[in-house]
């Protein structure tokens, strides 16, 4: 899971293999495997970087190599 923050201030975890794709307009969404679409803080950079240290927590990588 992977911590993102809504626009309130308040914090909550994702699982982000049921992120479908993200939207910057200007704000960014994430759009869901479910089509919910949550608005957060945080900029692609950060949520990049958050995914790609969560697959590689769970070894994920290692099935793509």
């Amino acid at each position: 899971m992977i911590e993102v923050t809504r626009l309130n201030g308040k914090t909550f975890y994702i699982n982000p293999h049921q992120i479908e794709y993200i939207e910057l307009n200007p704000d960014t969404t994430l759009i869901m495997l479910s089509g919910k679409r949550l608005v957060v803080t945080e900029d692609y950079q950060l949520l990049f970087d958050r995914i790609v240290k969560y697959r590689r927590l769970i070894g994920a990588f290692k099935n793509e190599e």
